[in-house]
């Protein structure tokens, strides 16, 4: 069973996210923390104490914004312990998930908090745990290979490889979050495909959606739809491009209002596709 501390500096939202933590049955115990100091000293205290006795601390749930240091802050200096507990983000911002990744955090649990969210966010991290137990590897090279979305959708479709996409049918969507309300995107309405770490960012016409999943799993789902690895950073709907530029020997492609780089890699498979007929 899981012991866990809970970071946010907003009590109303570190009592709410206590009582759902508590009410799950995988949880041994479940402490609460103010601010990022506090949260440090008891960290702190529990590597000098019995990691397996009851003031240790296996994952810490982490809120971003907070007076003095911020969630990603701790986790930085966490970075630095030998066995650090594991870090799941709580946070209203979706824009730090790439941060929050890059700093091997298992999940990015956006607010406001559901419980059957917050329960995915606790099995990921029991199993990180276990492994750890069973004599894996360290806590947090785990949780960086560990496979799982965010939060790109709340209907419960996002573990495995990322958000649920049926591969195939005309009417495929990808759920993605926003505010706390999930939207599902038609894949035909998306331009390109932009890789933000473990993430990927879904590019419309309407704006953008980030999804955690890798460029190469969408690749490969869609290749049959038409889209087309152009870089390493970038996969494009084939029937989205507008104009093909050759300049001083660098190849880059326009799409709407964005110019994305082809690599030298892509460019010429790229040029023979767009060459061949497109259907009206």
């Amino acid at each position: 069973m899981l012991r866990v501390l809970a970071v946010d500096d907003e009590r109303p939202a570190l009592e709410e996210l206590l009582y759902l933590l508590r009410a799950d049955s995988r949880i041994r115990s479940a402490e609460g923390a103010t601010d990022a100091t506090e949260a440090l000293r008891r960290i702190g205290r529990a590597i000098d104490a019995d990691p397996d006795g009851d003031d240790g601390i296996d994952v810490v749930f982490l809120d971003i914004h907070m007076p003095g240091l911020t969630g990603l802050d701790v986790a930085r200096l966490l970075a630095g312990f030998a066995r650090p507990p594991q870090i799941v983000f709580v946070t209203a911002h979706e824009g730090f998930a790439v941060q929050a990744f890059d700093l091997k955090a298992v999940d990015y649990v956006l607010k406001p908090v559901r419980r059957e969210r917050l329960a995915e966010a606790v099995r990921r991290v029991r199993e990180l745990v276990l492994a750890q137990h069973a004599g894996g590897p360290p806590a947090r090279e785990a949780g960086r290979a560990a496979p799982g979305p965010a939060e790109p959708g709340r209907a419960g479709a996002d573990r495995g490889a990322g958000p649920a996409v049926v591969p195939g049918p005309a009417g495929e969507q990808i759920p993605v979050e926003l505010g706390g309300v999930t939207r599902f995107v038609p894949v035909d309405e998306i331009t390109y495909v932009e890789a933000q770490g473990d993430y990927a960012r879904l590019h419309t016409a309407d704006g953008s959606h980030l999804v955690r999943i890798p460029l190469s799993t969408l690749e490969e789902r869609w290749a049959s739809r038409g889209f087309v690895r152009i870089h390493r950073s970038h996969l494009v709907a084939l029937g989205r491009i507008d104009e093909l530029r050759l300049d001083a020997g660098a190849t880059s492609v326009r799409v709407g209002a964005a110019e994305l780089a082809v690599s030298r890699r892509h460019a010429r498979q790229l040029r023979d596709l767009l060459m061949q007929p497109r259907n009206p």
